[in-house]
């Protein structure tokens, strides 16, 4: 084998220390020395390609992945052999912990665009919990706000009228999109309409008449997948939103020792 083939652990590492998402997907406040024990079982994989899957439903649970770069689209496949689309996720978040449970996944991860994860073996990062303080509330705290998400949607969906779930839909990204760093009233959809539809039980015709009403009402201004909010004070009003899953969280995640 040459020498530029030969794979270096150090090329593979996440290097978490100089990583912009550390604060968002690992908890806050380790020490150095307890950053280096944790960077040194995160892999970093090759980039899933967009329309790849990252693992597929019924697939063994060996690892929980953080998104760095790109974003994933979660998915079961329903009686009819249909896509039902679970969520939709971004740089920072963590995914698979659905699986821990079963020991299997329960649904399938696929790239919407060129995407970059970190890899932490489960069965690593279960010992690693026992060594450093709250490492194991960081993730318990994670999977508690995934639960809160999850009732949010099924809320949405059964309470709200079309135009509550799509103003819902789009504060929610623009609060995920602010805590990462980015505008929160700019920002582009890397999931198709159709996704969208798939996700808040509408056709995608509604989906395009209520984007449209929107930007007619001066509340968005939409181009393609381009989302300017131009009155996020409306778009609450039109919501009715559950309480903000992504501030509640990020509030409690922030003191994590």
């Amino acid at each position: 084998m040459s020498k530029d083939r030969v794979v270096k652990l150090a090329d593979v590492r996440a290097h978490c220390k100089s990583c912009s998402l550390l604060q968002l997907c690992l908890p806050m406040g380790l020490a150095e020395g307890d950053l280096d024990k944790l960077d040194s079982i995160i892999q970093r994989r090759k980039p899933v390609q967009k329309g790849e899957d990252l693992y597929q439903m019924g697939d063994s649970f060996k690892a929980i992945y953080a998104i760095r770069s790109g974003s994933f689209k979660t998915f079961t496949i329903n009686a009819e052999g249909h896509e039902q689309i679970v969520g939709f996720y971004f740089p920072g978040e963590l995914m698979g912990m659905d699986a821990i449970s079963a020991n299997q996944h329960i649904c399938s991860a696929k790239a919407l665009e060129t995407t970059s994860v970190c890899e932490i073996p489960y069965d690593r990062l279960e010992e690693l919990s026992m060594e450093l303080a709250g490492l194991q509330h960081h993730f318990l705290s994670m999977m508690s706000k995934e639960i809160q998400q999850d009732q949010c949607k099924l809320m949405m969906v059964a309470k709200l009228p079309a135009e509550g779930r799509v103003a819902n839909f789009i504060i929610n990204l623009s609060e995920r999109f602010q805590t990462r760093g980015y505008a929160a009233n700019v920002f582009n959809l890397s999931m198709s309409r159709n996704d969208i539809a798939n996700m808040l039980g509408l056709a995608v015709e509604t989906i395009s008449r209520i984007l449209t009403n929107f930007q007619e009402q001066g509340v968005l201004k939409v181009e393609r997948k381009h989302i300017e909010v131009l009155d996020i004070q409306q778009l609450r009003r039109i919501s009715s939103q559950c309480p903000s899953v992504a501030q509640n969280t990020d509030k409690s995640t922030s003191h994590t020792a």
